[in-house]
């Protein structure tokens, strides 16, 4: 007898490290809580999963579907992936759909999985990390190293992450291997920094391309780099980048205890600290901690009042500029909800929007562009403006579809959820903008490479 095929779920919970029962029905809990007090239909906390359900959901020939409070669930953990193509044979979800890291990069160098190299990367760097706790290096080589890092971190936001990932990797070895020679203090202290900033662009990348476990492991050896080289601004950095990956992994627990422990080390200068209270406040948003969060984006405009302009980092991806700070705020609203709330993100939004579209060319921070033009459209969704929303889903489709990013299409899969749900939903707006949506997801799933998250 044919052991069953394994489902789609199966494979994705395995991806994120949600295998065993227990860890899964954790977060199915929390997610279910979460979800009845924003959406304030209390019938879906009580959502419960059995552990004989789990594992028939792991196994092809599911002869029911979940319940509707299982499924608005399901909706919310795995956004993009409907339920019916979960519980497919994952042979046969994979032509209709992917799995994360299931994609690859045509215009990257990277010719085999993505997840393998990636990784492959961050053993790679996990392996020197567990090595440094236990003069080949001059003037020179120390400026071409650092001007090949304010290269990457200036370009990185309108560059494809596949060949860019490739080249990072290569610098970030070349790194390494001056670190395992003979050089004077400073020199080592510097390279310390510049390996801190390395492995952190790596995990960014990681990150970008949907493999979270990666990023964390590229992000704890950047902090042990950092550490080593005694640099609070880059040690806030990566704490704040660590909060990052916990907030898009649906850990907004960890984001904010990430965010709390990057606050304590005192940047030299720059934007750090403005950014660890921005993801502070879309975190304890996500928590429904409507007061906190709140007072997070007061203390990030307080600090963004007090900044100088001067960086100790290399600026570019580095760097948190007001426009991003203005659509953590609109994010952090959107979860809040109510109407003076949905008027204040949009408001927001929209300011963002319009510094993001204005930079030059060149410039421009188009997956950050983006996500601030889904946040307009959802807060004019939520004020009952479908043409509204549909003109700023449209732009972002335009752009993504030369540049894509792993966020944004988590977010559109997010405003389709919300839309499907709208009171306007019939209208024929409405229906041309899911169907631009669904055409716009098949394309991007099958040919362009992703970019970065915000």
């Amino acid at each position: 007898m044919e052991e069953p095929q394994e489902t789609l779920f199966a494979v994705l919970i395995r991806q994120l490290g949600w295998e065993d029962y227990e860890v899964f029905s954790a977060r199915y809990a929390e997610t279910a809580r979460r979800l009845a007090d924003v959406t304030r239909t209390p019938a879906v906390a009580s959502a419960h999963l059995e552990k004989r359900q789990f594992d028939r959901w792991r196994r092809a020939g599911l002869k029911r579907p979940p319940r509707r409070e299982a499924r608005r669930v399901l909706d919310e953990l795995f956004p993009g992936h409907s339920v019916e193509l979960l519980f497919r044979p994952v042979a046969t979800a994979s032509a209709s759909g992917r799995a994360e890291c299931s994609q690859e990069a045509p215009e990257a160098s990277i010719d085999s999985g993505i997840e393998d190299v990636v990784m492959t990367a961050a053993n790679e760097s996990a392996r020197f990390a567990a090595q440094a706790e236990g003069s080949n290096v001059g003037p020179h080589t120390m400026e071409q190293l650092e001007a090949d890092i304010r290269r990457i971190v200036c370009t990185y936001p309108n560059r494809p992450v596949g060949p860019l990932f490739q080249e990072v990797r290569e610098l970030r070895n070349h790194a390494f291997r001056l670190l395992e020679g003979k050089q004077p203090p400073a020199y080592t202290r510097d390279l310390y920094l510049a390996s801190a900033v390395l492995c952190g662009v790596l995990a960014n990348a990681s990150f970008d391309l949907g493999c979270y476990s990666a990023a964390e492991t590229q992000a704890r050896s950047a902090f042990l780099c950092g550490e080593l080289a005694g640099h609070n601004g880059v040690r806030a950095w990566i704490r704040g980048l660590q909060a990052l990956i916990a907030y898009w992994d649906g850990r907004p627990t960890d984001a904010v205890r990430l965010a709390e422990a990057g606050s304590g080390y005192i940047p030299e200068g720059g934007t750090a600290h403005i950014r660890l209270a921005s993801v502070k406040a879309r975190a304890l948003g996500q928590l429904g901690r409507s007061s906190d969060a709140l007072g997070a984006l007061h203390a990030a405009d307080t600090l963004r009042d007090a900044t100088n302009g001067a960086d100790d980092l290399p600026g570019g991806m580095l760097a948190f500029l007001p426009e991003k700070q203005l659509f953590y705020a609109s994010s952090t609203l959107l979860w809040l909800g109510g109407d003076q709330h949905l008027a204040d993100a949009e408001s927001r939004a929209q300011e963002a929007v319009a510094m993001f579209s204005s930079a030059e060319p060149g410039e421009r921070r188009l997956g950050e562009e983006n996500l601030a033009r889904i946040d307009l459209a959802l807060a004019r969704l939520g004020r009952g403006d479908v043409d509204g929303a549909a003109e700023q889903v449209h732009e972002v489709i335009g752009i993504n579809s030369r540049r894509h990013t792993e966020s944004v299409a988590r977010r559109l899969a997010y405003f389709r959820r919300d839309l499907s749900r709208h009171a306007a939903a019939t209208s024929p707006s409405a229906i041309a903008l899911r169907e631009a949506l669904m055409a716009h997801q098949h394309h991007t799933s099958t040919a362009l490479p992703p970019g970065e998250t915000a």
